[in-house]
């Protein structure tokens, strides 16, 4: 049985034309051994699996090379075959993860002075030379500095930070980048090609995505994918044999965001939980796959690091979306991933956060999924008593009417009209409303479901229907019972307020009625501004509840009281004391006590 060979070592390559998305480090080497200027110690950084240890190797096998050719080894002189066939006492590799001791680097410094035997070089390269002690960083300074003629040094790094500036300042420094996904997918295409694995490019694309820029990662997992699937490629799979959720899955997602189904989200995402994926591993992708969703709507489409079918459809699936959803969407799945962490339940987190996309994505449909059929809506907070029966004796109106408001002219005295487009639905809701007023430019909206009632306006708002006003000319029309209305009305009102919030009940104790002139008076000046502020919306409340099509007038006073100070002397705090607390006097006489 023949044995096999993983593919990262069967295919490395053997020479800079070979070498997967590194041009510029390839082009630089090429160039300095065409015309000999090689340095003596040289620095190659980058992330793992990227070409390094490669370039190295390459390196010293075509300066040692006795035919190059455009400062290529022409890999059939007997330099190079020695170097081929792992015979070659030219150069030297040396872990510094194991070997990274001061007698290490000795070791090291007493073979630089052996001259080669075949070929011109010795070439030491030492790879993670950032786990070397400081010690031993600093025995290798001066032989790093000043080598012999025939010596040269690669050092091999994945964190250059951690490298003293003493040593960077003696080495030429080389930055190798992350592979992109387009070169690894042609590499990995070659290599099907040579093994005679079928495959798809979905699979392809989802085995360079996963390896994160490290070409060396791709080969070990396209190794593993191809054990799995006997030797041809399946995008679903791939996708299992490496734990990743596939494309189809946050497609399927958008798709239901679409619809505004956020039951169907809910199912969804308890099939990626139960097949072993993580909430953050799922928020994070579908972040992701909302970013490309984005950047595919324009010239921004290159930015996507796919190949193929797999851009076109992420271009033809953006075109369902908005800019304004996909940036939203963003910021929010944003936001959820840096809350997972700690969060003690991630669960509930995640599916808020689809509930709110699905909103997001089709308002008017939100909650419609695979067993409902009409949108779930907000009702109005529990009042026991009286005051539940004239709260829910309001007429029935579907969640966000568009409302339109006519008046007529004042001289024709006739009543207002109030026309909204409403469906019927099962309980009472609390509408979302918007009140335009031409006038005074006055915009009011609440949010799709009760919100917290912890501020005046926020229980004005929650029992607020539209007012009956002339937004054309701001005037009102006298009713000629307005005074009894008013009574009524206010009555009414006032109940209401007092079930959802008793605190700000006081505020609208002291009313006087007169005629369609209502005067609250309250205590402090800041009370009369947030009344004030919220002045046009009370009187709309008023005006609907008392059926008046006329003028209502508001007024707010601050009521003055007086404010009693408190005794600063001596004498008369004594004094207060003896007025205000019994037994004073003969608690003093008793044990004789004196004011300090």
């Amino acid at each position: 049985m023949e044995k096999f060979v993983v593919s990262a070592r069967k295919y490395r390559p053997t020479d800079f034309n070979s070498v997967v998305g590194q041009k510029h480090i390839t082009s630089t080497l090429r160039n300095a051994i065409e015309r000999k200027q090689l340095a003596h110690a040289y620095l190659f950084c980058g992330p793992r699996g990227v070409g390094k240890t490669t370039c190295a190797r390459i390196f010293a096998k075509s300066i040692n090379c006795q035919n190059p050719h455009n400062g290529e080894a022409c890999n059939e002189c007997e330099t190079c075959r020695i170097i081929n066939e792992g015979r070659s006492l030219n150069i030297h590799e040396l872990d510094a993860a194991s070997n990274n001791g001061v007698d290490d680097i000795r070791t090291l410094i007493d073979e630089v002075q052996i001259m080669p035997q075949v070929g011109r070089y010795s070439v030491f390269i030492i790879d993670e030379v950032h786990m070397l002690s400081s010690g031993a960083f600093n025995a290798f300074l001066k032989t790093l500095e000043e080598p012999p003629q025939h010596a040269i040094f690669i050092l091999a790094t994945t964190e250059k930070h951690k490298i003293l500036p003493t040593i960077l300042s003696r080495c030429q420094i080389y930055d190798f980048n992350r592979i992109r996904i387009e070169d690894m997918v042609e590499y990995l295409r070659y290599i099907a090609s040579k093994e005679n694995v079928q495959y798809d490019e979905e699979s392809l694309n989802m085995i360079a995505q996963k390896a994160d820029g490290g070409m060396r990662d791709a080969l070990s997992m396209f190794d593993m994918a191809v054990s799995f699937c006997s030797g041809k490629l399946e995008y679903h799979e791939v996708a299992a044999t490496l734990n990743l959720l596939d494309y189809d899955t946050y497609f399927r997602f958008t798709e239901i965001f679409l619809q505004g189904n956020y039951i169907d989200a809910l199912f969804e995402f308890d099939r990626v939980l139960q097949n072993g994926f993580s909430p953050r591993i799922f928020i994070a992708g579908l972040d992701k796959h909302l970013r490309d969703l984005l950047v595919a709507k324009g010239p921004g489409i290159s930015l996507i690091e796919y190949t193929g079918a797999l851009v076109e459809r992420y271009r033809e699936h953006s075109a369902n979306f908005s800019p304004a959803f996909l940036f939203n969407a963003i910021a929010l799945l944003t936001e959820t991933d840096g809350k997972l962490q700690m969060s003690s339940n991630s669960r509930l987190l995640v599916e808020l956060t689809l509930m709110k996309l699905s909103q997001m994505g089709n308002p008017e449909n939100a909650g419609l999924g695979r067993n409902a059929t009409e949108a779930l809506k907000p009702s109005l907070p529990t009042i026991s008593g009286k005051i539940a029966t004239a709260v829910n004796t309001q007429p029935k109106v579907a969640a966000q009417p568009k409302i339109t408001v006519s008046s007529p002219k004042p001289e024709e005295s006739t009543p207002q009209t109030i026309s909204a487009t409403n469906t019927k639905s099962a309980t009472p809701v609390v509408p979302s409303i918007t009140i335009e007023q031409t006038n005074s430019n006055i915009t009011q909206k609440n949010t799709d479901g009760p919100s917290p009632i912890s501020s005046l306006s926020d229980v004005l708002m929650a029992v607020s229907p539209r007012a009956d006003i002339n937004v054309e000319t701001g005037e009102r029309i006298l009713d000629e019972n307005s005074e009894e209305k008013l009574k009524k009305a206010f009555d009414t009102y006032s109940a209401q307020i007092k079930a959802m919030r008793p605190i700000f009940i006081n505020i609208f104790e002291e009313c006087k009625i007169e005629k369609n002139k209502l005067t609250l008076t309250v205590y402090s000046e800041q009370t009369r501004k947030e009344l004030m502020d919220n002045k046009e919306l009370i009187l709309d409340i008023i005006a609907e509840k008392s059926d008046i099509h006329g003028s209502i007038l508001l007024d707010i006073i601050v009521k003055d009281t007086p404010v009693q100070l408190k005794p600063t002397k001596l004498e008369d705090r004594m004094q207060y004391f003896a007025n205000n607390v019994p037994d004073f006097e003969k608690l003093k006489d008793t044990f004789q006590l004196e004011a300090e």
